[in-house]
């Protein structure tokens, strides 16, 4: 599962975010013990995670933040509460026993202001031991089960995901799903019809379950180092005539769909969802 080491985190920087929520907390933890082929955490930290041992001043930094930066609600992050992604650089729930995590949700429930989210790939009973009172948001990222296997390696099974939204609701916690990244290739809208024909079989609390939807963007240094170790990934993220380079704030050298492209497959995806689930309704798509 790769080697997991201890430090202190040392900066405590609150990034704005916009789309998922309004901001990014410090990282609680860093690195994936998953392997994704398309993951910018592996170009960062290719082996292990590193778990902060200071979880009291990252909270602290929240609370700070969370009362002198005043954000205007409702928005479409959240209608009353300041949203924290906590989990931008790890996925928390699949690291959750390594870091000290009823700590953190037990802020994020008690606190006046600030609301706790997270996406996640990986099903964790053990969180639903706790009930943040609606406080501590999880957004469990979906793609094709077939595209899942290839891209994202061990992580929980499609329906496994589906499945556990209504048990996350009836544990407190407030649910999202995230389709990220949507991969186009050869009956793609096929395969997340099924996806959506899973979602109506399985998710009861239909009124509470929203969507955020990120179309792949692909990293040149990623594709080199999956060219070598994970070849057959690389067919479907990394297609000449379909995409064209962007060039990350950062700096990174990154590819996306073509603009004129893009928008055609977002609103072939649209339709198709809002025909198959219309009461999971998109929070943003791009």
């Amino acid at each position: 599962m790769g080697v997991i080491t201890k430090d202190t985190r040392k900066t405590f920087k609150i990034r704005f975010s916009g789309r998922s929520t309004d901001f990014i907390s410090p990282s609680f933890g860093y690195g994936c013990l998953y392997n994704c082929s398309y993951c910018y955490m592996k170009r960062h930290k290719p082996k292990g995670l590193s778990v902060a041992v200071n979880t009291g001043d990252i909270l602290t930094a929240v609370n700070n933040h969370a009362y002198f930066t005043p954000v205007e609600k409702p928005n479409q992050t959240h209608k009353e509460f300041t949203t924290y992604d906590i989990s931008c650089n790890e996925d928390f729930a699949l690291h959750a026993k390594h870091h000290n995590w009823k700590r953190v949700f037990e802020f994020f429930r008690d606190h006046p202001v600030a609301m706790a989210s997270f996406a996640t790939k990986y099903v964790n009973p053990d969180l639903t031991s706790f009930d943040p009172e609606g406080k501590v948001r999880i957004r469990f990222s979906l793609m094709p089960q077939h595209k899942a296997d290839l891209h994202e390696p061990n992580t929980s099974k499609i329906i496994d995901r589906i499945k556990a939204i209504d048990a996350f609701i009836d544990a407190g916690y407030d649910v999202h799903v995230n389709y990220s990244p949507i991969i186009v290739y050869d009956g793609w809208l096929d395969d997340y019809a099924e996806v959506f024909d899973m979602m109506n079989d399985y998710v009861e609390y239909k009124d509470q379950v929203l969507a955020e939807c990120i179309f792949l963007t692909h990293n040149f240094n990623k594709h080199i180092v999956n060219l070598q170790n994970h070849p057959k990934t690389e067919v479907d993220l990394w297609v000449a005539n379909k995409q064209e380079a962007k060039t990350s704030q950062y700096g990174g050298k990154n590819v996306r769909y073509k603009l004129g492209l893009k928008s055609e497959y977002i609103q072939e995806f649209i339709q198709l969802h809002n025909s198959k689930v219309p009461w999971n309704k998109i929070r943003y798509i791009f």
